[in-house]
């Protein structure tokens, strides 16, 4: 535990004024025997307060060595873990075409999908759910039913039309005119080739907030749209993640991972996309930490 020295020093310095407040309003109206009385316990109080301190600035120098020692590890396994990665994985995933659909956007993507093309995946789109995805808002469901002509204009109808939408033009690009006037509402970002063949879809949810049943009219409706073709989909997210999708995800018996941003996440994806199914990683919903690599 770490000692906050500056509300302490407060402390005791607020204690060492009310000392000498008390010495200086007891001596005049007490009797000297008495005063000499007092000031010899107010001075044992004082000296128990200075002893208590030194033990205090002590402790804190040990745990201060103790974080250290463990930062210093923990950088030290974490050099080891991307130095090592890159040889248990490469080539695992040659040739597979994979497509990403963020429906969060945490922007963090890079760094492991660098990892899933060194493994000789090719990432052909990347679908991003912006921040200004709202279907509460009347003018956004109104836009969205009229250009779609939706009869049910409920929330729920419209995130679950919007999912089918989205996955399809991922598949077939058949309706990329859709897609980007998604663009153009600013609900979507949509980068890479559409409507090429592929062999995985791979889901980034969890979220900050909570948005109640986005995951199931819009995740959810957007996977099932996916394994009804056949086409595999993996669930992932990072650590730290608020509210956790993982349990939604697995509903559909999809393979999962919670820590995507830590090493052993990605390699549980990668690990999973060749062919480990399972739901791993480090929350109460994972079965593992991570799949046995061959």
């Amino acid at each position: 535990m770490i000692i906050d020295f500056k509300y302490h020093i407060a402390s005791l310095v607020a204690v060492f004024l009310a000392l000498g407040i008390g010495i200086l309003v007891g001596s005049s109206f007490l009797g000297e025997n008495v005063n000499d009385a007092i000031i010899q316990q107010q001075k044992q109080m004082v000296n128990n307060l200075n002893r208590d301190f030194e033990q205090m600035r002590l402790d804190n120098k040990v745990a201060q060595e103790e974080i250290e020692a463990c930062q210093s590890a923990l950088n030290i396994s974490k050099q080891y873990e991307e130095q090592v990665l890159p040889v248990l994985l490469s080539g695992k995933l040659e040739g597979k075409q994979i497509a990403v659909i963020e429906t969060n956007n945490y922007d963090f993507h890079d760094k492991w999908l660098s990892i899933l093309e060194m493994t000789g995946a090719n990432v052909v789109s990347v679908t991003t759910v912006l921040e200004g995805f709202d279907l509460s808002k009347e003018e956004t469901k109104t836009s969205i039913r009229t250009k779609l002509m939706l009869k049910d204009d409920s929330e729920a109808a419209v995130s679950k039309e919007l999912a089918r939408e989205i996955s399809e033009g991922v598949i077939s690009a058949q309706n990329l005119e859709n897609l980007h006037y998604f663009e153009q509402l600013e609900l979507i970002q949509n980068s890479g080739e559409y409507g090429v063949p592929i062999d995985a879809v791979i889901f980034v949810g969890g979220s900050q907030e909570d948005f109640g049943n986005r995951c199931t009219n819009f995740d959810l409706t957007m996977m099932n749209c996916f394994l009804e073709r056949n086409i595999p989909v993996f669930g992932v997210e990072t650590s730290d993640v608020a509210y956790s999708y993982m349990k939604e995800y697995q509903k559909l018996k999809v393979s999962t991972v919670d820590n995507i941003d830590m090493v052993p996440g990605q390699m549980s994806l990668v690990m999973a996309v060749y062919g480990k199914p399972g739901n791993y990683g480090i929350k109460t919903t994972a079965r593992q930490l991570i799949p046995a690599v061959p």
